[in-house]
């Protein structure tokens, strides 16, 4: 879980840690809105709790009938709209005790079946220089139709990057929470 640490952002003093956020989550919501704990993610901006709804019943669409892919993704769809309504109000009041506690915006989402939707996630600017090399990469993607920005393109890269070194993402995280543990035994400065 990354808590915010690293160099040219914000430091570890910054905001408190999150790592208790998940069971914070699964003791704080109420029974019965998902089927087993959420899956609970931080940054240093954000939290985003997503949940499994209760599976439609006996895999039919809310018609009751078997349908085809297209009716049941809109069963699945229709369902998480429905929890996205009728937990509104209870979502913000957890949220807001959640924020108090972790100084970081929260936002949910719900999974259901194939369907995952999230609810008004964080869209946290980040300033970078680029050279032209890199502009030109992603000017390639605008000009291709990959994306519709600069911004949108490298947005897109950053997800790539994430889907295929996630081994390598997971192992520079555990570095930098040992490199973090030797520093809170060290001497105080």
């Amino acid at each position: 879980m990354n808590t915010g640490r690293g160099r040219g952002g914000r430091q570890q003093g910054d905001v408190p840690p999150a790592d208790d956020a998940a069971a914070w989550f699964s003791g704080r919501l109420p029974d019965g809105w998902f089927a087993g704990a959420p899956e609970v993610t931080c940054d240093r901006d954000e939290i985003v709790v997503v949940g499994e709804l209760p599976a439609l019943e006996d895999g039919r669409s809310d018609t009751g009938a078997e349908g085809d892919a297209a009716d049941t993704a809109a069963a699945e769809a229709g369902r998480i709209a429905r929890f996205r309504e009728e937990t509104r109000e209870q979502r913000i009041r957890i949220a807001r005790q959640a924020e108090a506690r972790y100084r970081r915006k929260v936002a949910w989402g719900a999974r259901l079946g194939g369907t995952r939707e999230l609810f008004t996630t964080a869209s946290v600017p980040v300033m970078t220089r680029l050279r032209q090399p890199e502009r030109i990469v992603l000017d390639t993607l605008v000009d291709a139709g990959v994306a519709r920005s600069r911004s949108d393109a490298l947005s897109w890269s950053v997800r790539l990057v994430g889907q295929h070194a996630d081994e390598w993402l997971a192992e520079l995280r555990s570095a930098m929470e040992r490199v973090d543990d030797l520093r809170a035994r060290g001497p105080a400065s």
